[in-house]
């Protein structure tokens, strides 16, 4: 007679690095089940696909070391789950919702499967609302929409975690949602640093923290994001709150996944990338939205290999944004923090009849300016500036001031810089450049402009 044990229990029969082949001779565990495997059922694996009536193969979450042939495996009966809850505020966990800060362990509260499904369309809500950052440069040229997708483009070292960072802190101070923090694959000592820069600028109290980080084995890398969705959803859905859910780096999911389809045995798709990118990152993203109860509003940062915006990656990434905000190496080299490349950022939330009549005009002319500059760059690298019209010479003295105007201290380099950090309200931003693109600053020196807030911190000197 087979008991209910033996229905639930199989053997492990390859290991193969991550990958694990295990036979249920009962029952096969279906498709993202949890499975325990090891003499102390220490090494989690999740089932990907069956290969048999027999047999199924998963990944393992956790090192396999120590596993071997004919060890026993057992079905946890469901898929992976984290905890939820308004205990998790001021947390760090893991891909497995354990606590990884010291702190006591969580009791009592519910667990959720992180393999939920996105919201139907008609429950949706398509509020064209604009979600303030508190940074010119990012509000006046491309505006984030409240429950969007932003993602922040670049190379490594332009900047992309420390805006990140910049845009938690003035959310913190600017909105009363909850924020929710998911580290993929990024440096261990990037996490530690944000967690006692969030603790020392009082933030993190109303903030989740979620890491899988590039030491760990690619399944939890891979899973980690899906983890941080599920606590999102409980703050937006039971606790009825506004979520601003920070992803650094989709690249390194899309890189996980990556990783796991190769040690499947999958044959690889265009430039080595898993066949299965587009579903993969689509079951992310899609459920990452706005309903009547709240709204998640996103903000990612993606890794550009080599700065080919071309990647695979980047295209499909691409795709699901709102918001595509490109930071420049170019600009970084010139002292323009942050680099964010104007011409090359945009948002579907800047038209007319969402931002406004002025906002529109003041952006397309700053954009303007900025293309005709660009154009006239290697005229005057050539023949200087001496050689051009009157007219254009006052176009470029005006871009150049408007370059510089875009440059903003931030709060999260202070000790950096030694500059206090400065929050600018979207009408003091636009009246700035208004005033720029007026030349009434045409007589006060370009520095001037450099690394300041508002326009009236501008000094004639």
């Amino acid at each position: 007679m087979i008991t209910q044990q033996d229905l639930h229990s199989g053997t492990v029969i390859s290991v193969k690095g991550s990958v694990v082949d295990m036979q249920f001779p009962n029952r096969l565990p279906p498709i993202n089940s949890e499975l325990k495997a090891g003499d102390n059922a220490g090494v989690v694996v999740e089932v990907l696909t069956h290969l048999n009536n027999l047999t199924v193969r998963g990944i393992a979450l956790t090192s396999t070391r120590g596993l071997y042939r004919g060890a026993p495996v057992e079905n946890t009966g469901h898929t992976l789950t984290v905890p939820v809850g308004r205990q998790l505020l001021g947390r760090v966990f893991n891909v497995f919702g354990e606590a990884i800060d010291r702190g006591n362990v969580i009791e009592g509260v519910d667990r959720r499967s992180i393999h939920q499904s996105p919201v139907p369309l008609n429950q949706r809500t398509t509020s064209s609302d604009i979600f303030l950052s508190g940074v010119k440069a990012i509000d006046v040229l491309s505006p984030l929409e409240r429950g969007g997708k932003a993602g922040l483009f670049g190379g490594a070292g332009v900047g992309k975690t420390v805006l990140i960072t910049e845009i938690i802190h003035n959310m913190a101070g600017m909105h009363s949602g909850v924020s929710i923090f998911c580290g993929i694959g990024e440096r261990c000592r990037e996490a530690e640093e944000l967690y006692r820069e969030m603790q020392e600028a009082g933030v993190l109290k109303n903030t989740v923290m979620v890491f899988g980080q590039m030491n760990e084995p690619p399944g939890a890398r891979f899973r980690v994001g899906h983890s941080a969705l599920t606590m999102a959803e409980y703050f937006r859905d039971t606790e009825r709150q506004d979520v601003l859910l920070l992803i650094d780096n989709i690249f390194r999911f899309i890189q996980a996944g990556s990783e796991v389809s190769g040690l499947m045995g999958q044959i690889p798709s265009r430039v080595g990338y898993q066949p299965t990118l587009a579903t993969e990152l689509s079951e992310l993203e899609e459920r990452i939205c706005s309903t009547k109860t709240g709204s998640i509003t996103s903000v990612q940062a993606v890794y550009v290999p080599a700065d080919d915006f071309t990647d695979p990656s980047a295209v499909h990434t691409f795709t699901h944004l709102s918001a595509a905000i490109v930071l420049s190496r170019k600009r970084a080299s010139e002292g323009f923090y942050p680099a964010i490349d104007p011409l090359k950022s945009n948002s579907a939330m800047l038209m007319p009849h969402i931002v406004g009549e002025r906002h529109y005009r003041v952006a397309q002319e700053i954009r303007k300016t900025l293309a005709f500059y660009e154009d006239l760059k290697d005229i005057i690298a050539m023949l200087g500036l001496e050689e051009l019209s009157q007219d254009d010479r006052k176009i470029v003295n005006r871009a150049r001031k408007i370059e510089r105007f875009l440059t903003q201290p931030f709060f999260t380099t202070e000790q950096f810089t030694d500059m206090q950090g400065k929050m600018v309200a979207l009408d003091e931003a636009i009246t700035g450049f208004e005033r720029i693109l007026n030349d009434e600053f045409s007589d006060y020196p370009e520095k001037s402009l450099y690394m300041i807030g508002n326009i009236d911190e501008a000094k004639k000197e």
